[in-house]
């Protein structure tokens, strides 16, 4: 029996070897395509030789999905020994392969004009395949067919070998005897699960696993092109289906949207003292609005925010465009609002369409640094960071053994001392952004615990009120630092949450979030400014550029919250439709079901609000397919 199992699970194995090789071959004759071309100058060979340990696991991924159908065809012979699972399994994987080197070699094949793997975008194309291949060069034309060919030939003759079936008397015998055991079954599938889902970690395998380099070229060599296509496609399956977000005219949305941008005056109130300062931006996880008192909120639940409000601007009236972390890190670093059914970061290959925050303080010489206490491959957080390229990432791994960690990852009040510590040989000027984590499911925060009168809202109004003490001595601590008369910091949610008050995701209640403006490079006589103008976090990118004096209106969707004559509006999304609230009222509207769900304006407006909604949602998701 023993013997039966070990060669059962050798044939499973050696398949999965062969997979993995595949693609680590066509890993190399990318890189070498790409060296030849000279588009790896300036990348050592010592990094490109990082991007194939970093591929493993999106290799391994991609080849144990490859592997379920063999897995369940096996089983099903050893309950049927008539059935000839080998033959169906041959041509099943010269299938696979036959993908595997088209999606490959098609990469190669668009690299140097488009400088992106093959994704939905690029399928488009293939629509009209006569132009694609008149655009191409002959030549390269032909060497892509040859190594097709050959890669093909070589690659058939050893899957052949390696699912060489043994004798059919032979087969049948070991088949009886351990093919018919459920539990090596199972057992094959469940580690085939965790091979697919990267893991046992908290969080599953993203594209950002194979995100490792500061160089696009190398991280893009390390993601497995089939997972990225497939990654692609199903990202596009539902928003790609633009009719049903056309409700007017193309031009007239466009007119529309326009005007709701449109500014009569640049008066920008200059609200900080220096002309360059440092710049903070903390990401307060999942603070919703009704945990600040000064937002509607109950009054003890966030004490040292209520107290930093006198030092700071606090704006009243800020809407999330998103309900993740992800979409919040979007909105902010390239301006963009978010989308119903898919996010930003979800699309790598539009990265470089988008503009970025990041890439213009990085040009001024700031020094930027982005700190986590958890995984970064949540969301594809890591690879948008990677493309915005900040100059130091820090995250979970970038912490001491012993530094007390939750589930999920490392404390808020270990996160701020680490930062606090990074600052004291900090150059300046700085753009530091932090996000924080311990405001997150599961609550485990350390501490004691107060309230206990908030139904199944008690551990998040915990979580929250930890947070914010954690956030308070951070602040007294960096009053102290030298760097803090001349820095500005930022504190914004990165998204609401669900609370005590039972609001709806799609309520506009529920959306809502703080943001302070503080820190020493404020003007003193803006310190308790309250601002009730309704705007997005989207609008932070503009505004923060505006009083840094470096423009800000290639970002077209965002707003200068400092200029008294910019338009009053906020958007966000939902799966199904958006939200949408200005000084005439506010609706949110869902648009596979063509109704209104909620609805409150001035009279006669609601036709009004509709249509700037529609619009709105209309052109930002045409800009988006553009990219």
């Amino acid at each position: 029996m023993m013997n039966m199992t070990r060669e059962y699970l050798e044939k499973i194995f050696k398949l999965l070897i062969f997979w993995i090789l595949l693609f680590n071959v066509q890993r190399a004759l990318f890189l070498i395509y790409t060296f030849l071309y000279g588009l790896n100058s300036g990348i050592g060979i010592s990094d490109i030789v990082k991007a194939f340990p970093h591929a493993f696991t999106l290799d391994l991924s991609t080849a144990c999905y490859f592997m379920v159908l063999p897995s369940i065809l096996f089983y099903i012979q050893g309950s049927w020994p008539v059935f000839r699972a080998y033959r169906i399994i041959r041509v099943y994987s010269i299938i696979l392969l036959i993908i595997v080197l088209l999606v490959s070699l098609g990469e190669v094949g668009i690299y140097r004009e488009w400088n992106s793997k093959l994704s939905y975008k690029a399928l488009v194309y293939l629509k009209n395949p006569i132009e694609v291949i008149r655009s191409a060069k002959t030549s390269e034309l032909i060497l892509i067919i040859l190594v097709f060919a050959v890669e093909l030939f070589v690659f058939g003759k050893f899957l052949g070998v390696v699912l060489q079936s043994q004798k059919a008397e032979k087969v049948e015998k070991a088949q009886r005897g351990f093919l018919n055991s459920s539990l090596l079954f199972i057992t094959t599938i469940f580690f085939l699960f965790i091979g697919i889902r990267g893991g046992f970690g908290q969080i599953p395998i993203s594209l950002s696993d194979g995100y490792f380099s500061r160089h696009q070229l190398l991280n893009q060599a390390a993601v497995n092109p089939v997972y990225n296509i497939v990654y692609s496609i199903l990202n596009y399956s539902e928003i790609d289906n633009s009719s049903q977000f056309h409700f007017m005219a193309d031009a007239e949305a466009k007119r529309i949207v326009k005007d709701l941008h449109s500014v009569r005056s640049d008066s920008t109130l200059r609200v900080l003292r220096c002309d360059k300062p440092n710049v903070m931006i903390i990401f307060l996880e999942s603070w919703s609005g009704d945990m600040i008192e000064s937002l509607g909120g109950r009054p003890g639940l966030t004490p040292e925010f209520h107290k930093l409000e006198k030092e700071g601007i606090l704006f009243t009236e800020l809407y999330a465009s998103g309900n993740r972390s992800q979409q919040a890190l979007a909105n902010v670093f390239s301006g963009l609002p978010s989308l119903p059914f898919t996010t930003f970061t979800n699309h790598p290959e539009k990265y470089r369409s988008a503009h970025s925050l990041v890439h213009i303080l990085n040009s001024e010489g700031y020094k930027s640094t982005f700190y986590f206490g958890g995984d970064l491959n949540y969301g594809n957080i890591k690879s948008f960071l990677l493309f915005n390229e900040f100059d130091e990432f820090v995250d979970e791994d970038g912490f001491e053994e012993d530094v007390e960690r939750g589930k999920l990852g490392v404390h808020d009040e270990f996160l701020f001392d680490r930062i606090l510590s990074d600052m004291e040989d900090q150059s300046q000027p700085f753009f530091t952004v932090a996000l924080t984590l311990s405001s997150h499911s599961p609550y485990d925060q350390p501490g004691e615990r107060p309230f206990t009168d908030y139904g199944s809202s008690d551990e998040y109004v915990n979580s929250v009120w930890y947070a914010d003490k954690c956030l308070g001595n951070f602040i007294r601590k960096a009053r102290t630092k030298n760097w803090y008369d001349s820095t500005l910091i930022v504190l914004m949610s990165d998204h609401s949450h669900p609370s005590y008050n039972g609001y709806k995701v799609w309520d506009f209640e529920y959306r809502r979030i703080p943001l302070l403006f503080l820190g020493g490079a404020v003007r003193s006589e803006y310190r308790g400014l309250v601002k009730d103008r309704i705007a997005s976090n989207v609008d932070l990118t503009r505004t923060l550029l505006k009083q840094l004096n470096l423009g800000g209106d290639e970002f077209n969707w965002s707003k200068d919250l400092f200029n008294p004559f910019s338009p009053q509006f906020a958007f966000f999304e939902t799966d199904d439709g958006f939200g949408w609230k200005c000084i005439d009222g506010q609706l949110v509207y869902h648009v596979k079901a063509h109704e209104v769900i909620s609805i409150q304006s001035k009279g006669g407006m609601y036709p009004k609000l509709k249509r700037e909604g529609q619009a709105y949602l209309q052109v930002l998701i045409q800009d988006f397919l553009t990219y």
